[in-house]
C-alpha cells in the first residue's frame, strides 16, 4: 500500500485537508482503504491521549461494506460475568461510556467521514503515557517502511536503540514517548521485516541440516515453527546427549534470551543447567523471530516434549512480561526467577553514577545476596531508597515489584544450584558472545552452537576422568572428610570443604532440647546474625534458617557444626544430593516403578540401561578423539565388544526376540 498519506498525516498532522481547527479530525476527510481509515483516527487519537478500537459494520443488500465505525476504548461499559464463571485472565474495567467516535460511510471504493465525535468523558494520556496506549503499541506501515528503510541502510543486524535514535530525528522527536512506541516494538517490527530473508534458502538449509542431524542421532530432537504463508519463524532443537544431561540436572534451567544473530537479529536462546561437576551444561537451543507470548509458548512446550514432559524446579530468565506469562501457563509449579547477572547488567546502565558509590554498592548487593528474612530485606531495602533520594527512580521501582522473583528472602526453599550467579552468568555469555558479533548464516549459528557445546562436554569428560583417577587431596584424612571426598565430585567437595572448615568459626548454643529435638542457635565470627539449627537425633534430620542446603542442596556450616557436636562422622543419607555426587550420571535400573505391567517395566528397564550405556559411551568417544591413538583404541575395544556380545547367550536371546 502506498504510504504516502500516512506519511503526511505523521509529519504534517496539523494540515487543514486532514485536521481541522484546534487540530480535530474534518467531516468529509476521504481515504482510499479501510487500513487507511483506521490509521487516519489512530494518529489523531494518539496525538490526542487516547485508545480506540474497531466498532460497527455496516453492509448493503449485496453484503459489501458501507459503512464502519470507531470508537474510544472506553466507549460503552462492561458486561456483567457470569455467575461463577472462572477466568484465567481478570482485565481491568476501563469503560466509561464515552460518546467518542468516528463514523466512514464507503462509495465507490473510497472511505468519507461522515461523522465526527470529539468529545470524550475522560482524561487524556500525559505525553509520557502515549507509548503505552493499546491502539499505538503496533508500528504503522509508515513507521515500519522508515524503520526498514533504516535497517537496510546501516546494516542487517541495526539494533532497535539505533532505529530509535533515527525515528527521532526522522520524526523530530525528543524521546520514544513522543512518536508511540518502545525499543521492544522496535525489536519486533525489524523482525517482520526479515520474514521473507529467513523464510528462504538460509531457512531451508538450516531444516536440511537439522534434518541431517536426526538421522545421524536417533534420539535428536528438532521443531519449527511457520506462520500463515508457511514462512519458518522459530526453530528449536537438542541432540540426545543434551537429553541424558537433562535427566540428570534438569532441576534448575537458565533460560537466556540476551544474545541476538547480528545478521537477522534473531534470538539465540540456549537453555542452559549446572552439572555435578559446577560447569555448564547445554539442554538445547532456539532462534525466536520475536519476543511473544505465542512464541515462548511454542518453544516451551517444545522443549518440555523433547524432554519427556519433565518440567524444571526452577528456572532463570531475563525480565520479559511475555515470557512469564508463557511459564504461567506452561510450567506451572516450577518456580520462575530473574537472573541476577542481567539484573546487574542493567544496573550498571540504569544506576551507573550510584553504583560508583561503594555505600550504595554494599546496600544494593546486600539486597541481592545476603537478606535472609522478607523483614530484613524491606529494611534494607527502604533505608537504600531514602538515604540516597531515590524514591522516585523507576527502574528501582520496577525492580521492588519483581522483588519476589529475584531476592532470596522471599523464596528460602527455592533450589537454585546458584545457576543465576554473577559468574555463570560471565560464563554464558563468554560462550555465546561471538553470536552477537559475527555476521553468520543459521546454519554457521547452529554449527557455533554445536561447537561450543562439544568444548563445554569435552570439560565434562576431563573432569569425569579426573575424578575417576584421582581423589582431592584432604586437609584432615578421617570422618566426614573422607565421607564427602568419596560422595562428591572433586569441585563439590571443595565447595563442601569449606563449609567443613569455616565451623571453626561457628559459635553454637543450645537453647532447647527434649530428648530428642535439639535447637541451636549459631553466629559467624564478625558477624552478628543469628541462625537457627533444629535437629532430631532419632531420625538424624536437620535443618538451618540460611537455608543453604534448601538452595544448593550441600549442608551448611552451621549445620555441620551440629553434626559434630553429636559426634558424627558421616554424611546422612538423606543430605547426599545425587546431582552433586560422582555417581549423578549412573542410571538406576531398579528404580522402575513396581506397579507397572512387566512389559512396561522391561522397557523402562531398557531405556535407563541404554541411557547409561549413551553416557558412559559418550565421554569414551570424547576423550578418545582427542588423538589418532585414542581413537583407534575405541575402535579396537568395539570390536571386542561386539565379538563377547555375540557369544553372550542372554544377549543373543534378546536380540532373537525383539527381532520377531
Amino acid at each position: 500500500m502506498d504510504s504516502g498519506w500516512q506519511r503526511n498525516v505523521l509529519e504534517n498532522g496539523d494540515k487543514e485537508d486532514t485536521f481541522g481547527d484546534g487540530d480535530e479530525l474534518r467531516v468529509g476527510t476521504v481515504v482510499e482503504n479501510e487500513n487507511e481509515a483506521y490509521e487516519l483516527y489512530n494518529t489523531y487519537a494518539f496525538k490526542k491521549g487516547f485508545s480506540i478500537r474497531k466498532g460497527k459494520v455496516r453492509r448493503d443488500a449485496q453484503n459489501k461494506l458501507r459503512q464502519r465505525d470507531y470508537f474510544c476504548s472506553k466507549e460503552g461499559f462492561p458486561l456483567d460475568e457470569e455467575v461463577g464463571e472462572a477466568k484465567k485472565v481478570r482485565r481491568l474495567d476501563t469503560r466509561t461510556g464515552c460518546k467518542a467516535m468516528v463514523r466512514f460511510n464507503v462509495e465507490d471504493g473510497k472511505w468519507r467521514i461522515v461523522q465526527f465525535n470529539p468529545v470524550h468523558n475522560h482524561e487524556f494520556a500525559k505525553p509520557e503515557e502515549r507509548q503505552f496506549l493499546r491502539s499505538s503499541r503496533h508500528i504503522s506501515t509508515v513507521r515500519a517502511a522508515i524503520i526498514g528503510y533504516n535497517s537496510s541502510k546501516v546494516d542487517a543486524s541495526v539494533r532497535p536503540t539505533k532505529t530509535l535514535s533515527y525515528l527521532e530525528k526522522e520524526m523530530s522527536s525528543t524521546d520514544n514517548a513522543g512518536f508511540g512506541f518502545t525499543e521492544k516494538g522496535v525489536h519486533d517490527c525489524l523482525h517482520r521485516l526479515k520474514e521473507n530473508m529467513i523464510g528462504g534458502a538460509d531457512g531451508q538449509s538450516l531444516l536440511d541440516y537439522l534434518k541431517h542431524q536426526q538421522l545421524e542421532d536417533s534420539s535428536f530432537f528438532y521443531s519449527v515453527k511457520v506462520d500463515q504463508y508457511n514462512r519458518v519463524t522459530n526453530f528449536f532443537w537438542r541432540d540426545s546427549r543434551s537429553r541424558l544431561d537433562y535427566d540428570c540436572f534438569g532441576d534448575v534451567v537458565l533460560f537466556d534470551t540476551t544474545f541476538r544473530a547480528k545478521k537477522y537479529n534473531l534470538v539465540c536462546a540456549p537453555f542452559v543447567g549446572v552439572g555435578h561437576h559446577w560447569k555448564n551444561v547445554l539442554f538445547g537451543c532456539a532462534f525466536l523471530l520475536d519476543e511473544s507470548t505465542d512464541s515462548f509458548t511454542w518453544l516451551f512446550e517444545n522443549f518440555l516434549e523433547s524432554m519427556g514432559d519433565k518440567r524444571p524446579k526452577t528456572i532463570f530468565t531475563d525480565e520479559d512480561n511475555a515470557m512469564a506469562k508463557a511459564i504461567e501457563v506452561i510450567l506451572p509449579g516450577t518456580h520462575h526467577r530473574l537472573c541476577t547477572w542481567n539484573i546487574s547488567k542493567n544496573a550498571s546502565q540504569y544506576l551507573a553514577s550510584h553504583l560508583a558509590n561503594p555505600e550504595f554498592k554494599e546496600c544494593f548487593n546486600k539486597c541481592f545476596h545476603e537478606c535472609v528474612a522478607k523483614a530484613e530485606f524491606e529494611a534494607t531495602w527502604d533505608d537504600m531508597v531514602k538515604k540516597f533520594n531515590l524514591e522516585n527512580d523507576l527502574w528501582l521501582k520496577k525492580l521492588y515489584l519483581l522483588r519476589q522473583k529475584w531476592s532470596p528472602a522471599f523464596s528460602p526453599d527455592t533450589f537454585t544450584a546458584n545457576i543465576g550467579c554473577d559468574q555463570r552468568g560471565e560464563n554464558i555469555d563468554t560462550t555465546f558472545h561471538q553470536i552477537s558479533t559475527t555476521t553468520m548464516d543459521l546454519i554457521g549459528l547452529a554449527q557455533h552452537y554445536e561447537k561450543k557445546t562439544k568444548v563445554l562436554r569435552l570439560a565434562q569428560a576431563e573432569e569425569d576422568f579426573r575424578c575417576k583417577n584421582g581423589m582431592p587431596r584432604l586437609r584432615v584424612n578421617t570422618g566426614i572428610f573422607k565421607h564427602a571426598a568419596a560422595e562428591y565430585t572433586i569441585k563439590l567437595y571443595s565447595f563442601f570443604e569449606n563449609e567443613i572448615l569455616s565451623t571453626f568459626g561457628v559459635r553454637m548454643m543450645e537453647v532447647g532440647n527434649d530428648g530428642y529435638q535439639y535447637v541451636y542457635e549459631a553466629v559467624e565470627e564478625g558477624h552478628q546474625r543469628v541462625y537457627i539449627i533444629q535437629y532430631n537425633s532419632t531420625t538424624s534430620t536437620i535443618c538451618c534458617s540460611c537455608k543453604l542446603f534448601e538452595s544448593m542442596g550441600v549442608l551448611c556450616r552451621h549445620a555441620l557444626k551440629v553434626l559434630d557436636l553429636k559426634n558424627i562422622t558421616s554424611i546422612p543419607a538423606q543430605y547426599i544430593v545425587k546431582r552433586w555426587t560422582r555417581g549423578a550420571k549412573n542410571q538406576d535400573v531398579m528404580s522402575s516403578g513396581l506397579c507397572e505391567p512387566s512389559c512396561e517395566r522391561a522397557n523402562s528397564a531398557q531405556s535407563l540401561r541404554l541411557s547409561e550405556l549413551m553416557q558412559e559411551g559418550n565421554n569414551v568417544f570424547s576423550i578418545g578423539s582427542l588423538c589418532d591413538s585414542g581413537t583407534r583404541i575405541v575402535k579396537q575395544k568395539l570390536v571386542e565388544a561386539i565379538k563377547l556380545l555375540e557369544t553372550d547367550k542372554e544377549t543373543t536371546s534378546m536380540l532373537g526376540t525383539s527381532n520377531k
